[in-house]
């Protein structure tokens, strides 16, 4: 899924275009890719369910702007007509604006804010559907999408820039409705519905994910790899060693140190695994110097094995940030020469206790 999502995008390494849903039930097996973007909301009431070549204005507005609070406000009447005045005078401000939305000529309106009962009833009238309560990153990234913009006033309709798609779909993910958007001006954007037993699961799933897309999106512009399972660190680790047998000075015992926390890396995996990092280990460093530089761990059969035929490869450029950002980390701590303490709060004698 994190393959066929990366290669959508085209070379790009803006993730904005991949959304993850995740939604309780089913089995980690049943998580599948979808090639319209999701929206996690629902249509509002009487209103089309399917829209066709769809114009969509993606708006930041109150709808109630205008409305008077009248059990928050010291609104003092002397009939109940006054009051019906009031409401009536409401109505037609919000009227106003709705049909200075549909003065854009849409057939879809979609707003971060609540959109209430009145207004949706009037775009319900004119066959238009309204999607409210969207989050703002949501909708920022549905904007980008739909290549539409967020507007906040309506009184230059030439100056907006609607969103368009082919298709707006209701439809049920388990026992939950969301809104498709087909055929999108982004077309590279796409969905990864997440499906998982628990909420644990669906977490721990969409991290590892995540993480999965930023390094592909990477090695899309970054071609070169290097062999995983701790073989790349040993490689580092045994021409690190041998430089340092050629080198004078105390940097030799520097460069041994170094050597010693590549292999770390190694260890850790097989220590994780449940097997025997130092025996793991040494075979690694012993087929490293017989001129197999390929060995590194075979997480499944708990053995070494050879990386090209097993297939474990890792990014050349992720592999090369995680070593200089791990160096950089041990060269700052290595400046720390001191550390400043407070002194203890002085502890004041109870006056019972006196």
């Amino acid at each position: 899924m994190a393959v066929d999502a990366v290669t959508r995008l085209k070379g790009s390494t803006n993730l904005d275009g991949i959304k993850i849903v995740k939604k309780l039930g089913g089995g980690l097996q049943d998580s599948y890719l979808d090639e319209g973007f999701l929206l996690e909301k629902k249509i509002g009431l009487n209103q089309p369910k399917r829209v066709e070549n769809a114009k969509i204005l993606i708006a930041n507005t109150p709808m109630d702007t205008d409305k008077i609070k009248v059990f928050g406000s010291r609104v003092r009447v002397d009939s109940t007509a006054k009051i019906a005045e009031i409401e009536k005078a409401e109505k037609e401000k919000m009227q106003k604006k709705v049909e200075k939305i549909l003065s854009h000529k849409i057939n879809v309106f979609i707003n971060r804010q609540l959109i209430y009962n009145y207004p949706e009833q009037l775009f319900s009238d004119a066959g238009v559907m309204a999607i409210e309560h969207a989050d703002f990153e949501g909708i920022e990234q549905l904007a980008k999408v739909l290549g539409g913009e967020i507007t906040s006033t309506f009184d230059r309709p030439h100056l907006v820039k609607l969103g368009h798609c082919d298709l707006i779909e209701e439809i049920m993910i388990g026992e939950d409705r969301l809104i498709r958007f087909s055929g999108v001006a982004l077309g590279e954007a796409c969905t990864i519905v997440l499906r998982g037993a628990t909420q644990q699961i669906l977490d721990e799933a969409e991290r590892s994910l995540h993480d999965a897309l930023c390094v592909l999106s990477q090695t899309t512009r970054e071609t070169r790899i290097v062999y995983g399972g701790g073989c790349a660190e040993v490689a580092m680790a045994n021409a690190v060693s041998r430089l340092a047998q050629k080198t004078a000075g105390k940097e030799a015992i520097a460069m041994e140190a170094f050597a010693r926390a590549l292999c770390q890396l190694p260890v850790i995996i097989a220590d994780n695994g449940g097997y025997d990092s130092a025996e793991l280990l040494a075979k690694i460093r012993a087929l490293h110097n017989e001129g197999n530089s390929t060995s590194g761990l075979d997480m499944s059969e708990g053995s070494v094995g050879d990386m090209a035929e097993l297939g474990v490869t890792e990014s050349f450029l992720v592999k090369r940030q995680v070593l200089l950002s791990a160096s950089e980390a041990a060269e700052m701590l290595l400046r720390v020469d001191d550390i400043i303490r407070n002194a203890p709060r002085p502890r004041q004698p109870h006056p019972r206790h006196r």
